[in-house]
């Protein structure tokens, strides 16, 4: 076998053996259990409930929980505007970068807030360290706040009936201090001792290879990329992200960034069986994920492999895979498989050019953001997948004539309904901001660099990016305009906060009805039948949706290459 195709069957491996302790860690810490980090961040925790006047044995109903969620994210992203666009004046900007226009401070707090990181400016250009730190803190705070939701669900399918779902500022906070700080301090070691900069000096004096003396840009760069990845945020301190040498200098730390954005969505499917009491379920959601996840991933590894055929028809020697847009030391398997794992969870960052993908490679990776349900973000994807086990429970009922019922709780209108617009809206972001930007040409045209079929795929990707609160693109999009940071802004900010409230207002809505007792004609949900179910209801709606639209794009330019 070949030795890249190893790393990565090695590498999901030990990802997955080490998520289920963490997933059993992670279900403890928001049972309020005793954990072996208690005597650290008992303390901690206690000095920020007391400054911040916060009482966390006041619990929650759903609503109140959307309350706090939405206010102290208006909260940050009012702070990061301020931020952003002054930080020409501000201290830590050793290289005098300027700060940013209104219309790119408010993409680019948008995009970080919403755990997207759609970046339309480059790192050591656009920011000072003061801009980084921050967007470091957003990074923290936005995989959090994913997290605090997600838990909402698991609470309200713990308890028989209940409107007390918890605190939204403990579960916050301890996703911030028992989660990702220590896993971010792990990490950042890993990359700091395999060369990633750690520090706040300005730009480095190096002479190249061809004898130029040229000013390299360095920074806190370690800490950035850890949560960046651990946080599935994906935003780079550079302006090429993992593909660059400082982000990512070695297979090692390749595999180590792939094994940080993979560990916590995965840790917390298992987490949700846990808290609940039903592994078994848990496994059936990891099952129905993984299969569609290596139904996108290893086409990509093998056609990145194989190269472009148009290559090789020219005699040139194609062994190395399709390299163009890719890290000889990463190689084109391993960028094959990232370019997968970063659209699926939503991180985003990249080893590689999407944008020289092969075409039906972008169409994979495009597909990945659209069905936006196997694995995820942090604590969203969980909620994605919710929404289609809703429909795979309502759809079974009507099949053999019962009243659709989820552990123990009635299916009814108002959540089918919640359900169905949560699960429409995803689509209706992506098409509608890709055909307003095609019928408007004169706000676009420049900014398209490649004609034909595959310029309608860098909009679409656009799109679909910001819908999937992805943050990925085919760079070769002139993105940084007004029209290009105001609209997908928007889209940031409905694809985030809607399918984060359609859930939690399912979840409080269930949570509040009467417990049904299981009988001998209760809809089985860890059975390896509802999984299929739950699949094909997934793989409906994701081809009726988009297949017109890939055609025009990927699948018309795949074509076209056969000439």
């Amino acid at each position: 076998m070949n030795t890249e195709i190893i790393g990565i069957v090695v590498m999901f491996v030990v990802t997955l053996l080490l998520a289920i302790p963490l997933g059993k860690y992670i279900a403890k810490v928001y049972a309020g259990e005793k954990t072996f980090f208690d005597p650290i961040f008992n303390p901690l925790e206690r000095l920020f409930y007391k400054i911040s006047g916060i009482n966390v044995s006041e619990e929650m109903n759903w609503k109140q929980h959307l309350s706090a969620l939405l206010c102290i994210n208006l909260l940050w992203f009012l702070i990061s505007m301020g931020v952003l666009m002054n930080m020409n004046i501000l201290p830590l900007n050793p290289d005098n970068n300027p700060g940013m226009s209104a219309d790119l401070a408010f993409n680019t707090s948008i995009s970080f807030l919403v755990n997207c990181n759609l970046q339309h400016y480059s790192g050591e250009t656009g920011l000072s360290y003061l801009g980084q730190f921050w967007l470091m803190f957003l990074q923290f705070v936005s995989a959090a706040t994913g997290m605090a939701a997600a838990v909402v669900v698991f609470k309200a399918f713990r308890e028989k009936s209940t409107q007390s779902l918890g605190n939204f500022y403990a579960y916050f906070l301890k996703s911030c201090t028992r989660i990702l700080l220590p896993l971010s301090i792990v990490i950042a070691t890993i990359l700091a001792f395999e060369g990633t900069p750690m520090t706040f000096e300005g730009k480095d004096t190096m002479i190249s290879l061809q004898g130029d003396t040229v000013q390299v840009s360095t920074g806190p760069v370690a800490g950035f990329v850890a949560i960046k990845h651990l946080g599935t945020n994906g935003g780079g301190f550079f302006g090429t992200n993992s593909a660059h040498p400082f982000e990512n200098p070695s297979y090692l730390t390749n595999m180590t960034e792939m094994f940080a954005q993979l560990n916590i969505p995965f840790a917390m499917i298992f987490a949700f069986g846990y808290f609940i009491r039903r592994k078994k379920f848990s496994w059936m959601i990891f099952g129905v994920m993984t299969v569609g996840f290596l139904m996108l991933a290893v086409p990509n590894i093998l056609m990145e492999m194989k190269g472009n055929p148009a290559i090789s028809a020219m005699g040139i020697d194609n062994t190395l895979g399709a390299m163009e847009g890719k890290e000889i030391r990463v190689g084109a398997a391993a960028s094959g498989f990232w370019s997968i794992v970063t659209t699926v969870i939503s991180t985003g960052s990249v080893n590689s050019m999407h944008d020289s993908s092969m075409p039906l490679s972008g169409m994979n990776e495009l597909l990945a953001m659209m069905i936006n349900s196997f694995y995820g973000g942090v604590g969203v994807g969980i909620l994605n997948f919710f929404i289609f086990i809703i429909l795979a429970v309502f759809i079974s009922g009507l099949m053999v004539g019962r009243t659709p019922e989820f552990m123990g709780k009635k299916i009814e209108a108002r959540e089918m309904k919640i359900a169905m617009i949560i699960a429409l809206l995803h689509p209706f972001l992506i098409l509608v901001g890709t055909a307003l930007t095609a019928a408007m040409p004169q706000h676009t045209a420049a900014t398209v660099t490649n004609p034909g079929f595959h310029g309608f795929s860098q909009m679409l990707y656009e799109y679909t990016s910001s819908a999937a609160n992805n943050g990925s693109g085919f760079e070769g999009l002139g993105d940084n305009t007004l029209w290009w940071n105001i609209s997908t802004g928007f889209v940031l900010i409905l694809g985030r906060f809607l399918p984060i409230i359609g859930p939690l207002a399912i979840a409080g809505l269930l949570a509040e009805k009467k417990f049904i007792p299981e009988s001998n004609g209760t809809l089985k949900t860890d059975t390896s039948t509802f999984g299929l179910m739950v699949f094909t209801v997934i793989a409906i709606i994701a081809a009726l949706a988009f297949f017109p639209v890939l055609a025009l794009g990927p699948i018309a330019e795949y074509f076209s290459m056969l000439k």
